[in-house]
């Protein structure tokens, strides 16, 4: 496939699966090749015909991160657009803290710091979920710093997570979790003891366990347009999540569904804010009074943002429509209707987690159909090694996943 010239370049932060899978939508749509900033080598990445990889160590760290673009930015910017696309949360809020010095090289899908705090910072999310109609599990906010009483308004088993993703990515302690699920509450003190002598001083947050399998999980992704307005949503059903403690919460397999009143309230709550770009919520199901309750959002496209593109709805096509092209939004939001299964598991391992004989019926028959999308599984890219590597992967992932169940 013969790469074509373009007004704009995509630079993308980081060295998943996220950052892959990202390469390959701009790939499909525009034919062009991306650029990943990683901070060491990956098979993954580094390996790729769609891919130009720089390897920049310690680009976590705000000096590094801020000269790397700064100084991309003068030599690839003079003569394309650069769109800078983070795949992390860290990276997310240094380009947001840093909108000023970058804005003059790039263009920043994201929105601005004050409403990133209010949005990202879940207890701070929670009360827009107040305001908007939005529901949530029961929560009780913990503060680090001040150590309050854990004097809960609800039983065990407890979910326990930070309210900052971004200022816990560079704690360090004992036994540190994505997310934690605690029987008693001798273990929950336990992990807030050993937490305390990490470097992360914000709020932690435990709630109320929904009981339910990861089928019980659900995922929307969300673009609202530089007016604000929501132009797209893409809804779909988690078959089962990452595994690995820090990985934990990542849908792995998901097929997507229609659920507009799920959707519109996400869509209400959105355009009340003023927000931009994408959104990407976690949702669970609550079997015990058939509510959809909403645990996070996430101000940027997910580890498994492909189940959007490979559905038939390329996702950065809304980014580049919006701020490079600048076209005008009209009419009602466009849904991805379509039935699709993404998934970077074997089939076997989805059909030994999933326990409903109908989402059982429904994989199979999507196998069959040819309705499957994996997004590192990539007829466009050349690459023999990044041939070979998707291969492995799929083979690795079989014996790790196979640990779990």
């Amino acid at each position: 496939m013969k790469l074509e010239e373009r007004e704009f370049l995509p630079v993308i932060l980081g060295g998943d699966i996220t950052t892959y899978s990202l390469a390959r939508s701009f790939h499909e749509e525009y034919h062009i090749k991306s650029i990943a900033i990683s901070m060491q080598k990956n098979w993954l990445n580094s390996y790729s015909g769609i891919i130009e990889n720089i390897i920049v160590p310690n680009m976590h760290r705000e000096e590094v991160f801020l000269r790397t673009l700064l100084e991309l930015g003068k030599t690839r910017g003079k003569e394309k657009k650069l769109i800078l696309i983070a795949c992390g949360d860290w990276y997310v809020r240094l380009i947001i803290e840093h909108k000023k010095e970058l804005g003059e090289y790039y263009v920043i899908p994201y929105i601005d710091e004050e409403l990133m705090n209010r949005m990202v910072l879940k207890d701070s999310f929670y009360e827009i979920c107040d305001q908007t109609g939005v529901p949530y599990p029961k929560t009780f906010v913990y503060d680090c710093k001040e150590k309050n009483e854990l004097n809960l308004p609800f039983e065990f088993p407890v979910i326990a997570k930070p309210a900052s993703s971004a200022q816990y990515h560079y704690a360090e302690f004992k036994g540190k979790k994505k997310v934690y699920k605690f029987e008693t509450m001798d273990q929950l003190r336990a992990m807030l003891k050993e937490l305390e002598t990490s470097s992360y001083d914000y709020k932690f947050l435990i709630q109320d366990f929904i009981p339910g399998d990861d089928t019980y999980m659900n995922i929307l992704t969300c673009y609202c347009d530089r007016d604000s307005k929501v132009r797209f949503m893409s809804f779909g059903r988690t078959l089962m999540e990452d595994q690995g403690p820090m990985a934990i919460g990542n849908p792995v397999a998901i097929i997507n569904e229609v659920k507009l009143d799920v959707m519109n309230k996400a869509k209400a709550m959105l355009e009340a804010v003023g927000y931009t770009g994408f959104a990407n919520f976690d949702i669970k199901y609550d079997m015990r009074d058939g509510s959809y309750r909403y645990f996070e959002i996430n101000t940027r496209l997910g580890r498994s943002n492909f189940y959007v593109t490979g559905s038939g709805f390329n996702a950065v096509k809304w980014i580049v429509d919006d701020l490079i092209y600048h076209k005008k939004f009209d009419g009602e939001p466009v849904i991805a209707d379509r039935e699709n299964l993404y998934t970077v598991i074997p089939k076997s391992i989805i059909m030994k987690y999933v326990k409903d004989d109908k989402l059982k019926e429904q994989v199979e028959r999507l196998y069959r159909e040819g309705k499957v999308s994996n997004p590192i599984d990539y007829k466009g890219d050349s690459n023999l090694i990044h041939k070979l590597y998707a291969k492995y992967f799929m083979l690795k992932q079989k014996r790790r996943f196979e640990a779990y169940l």
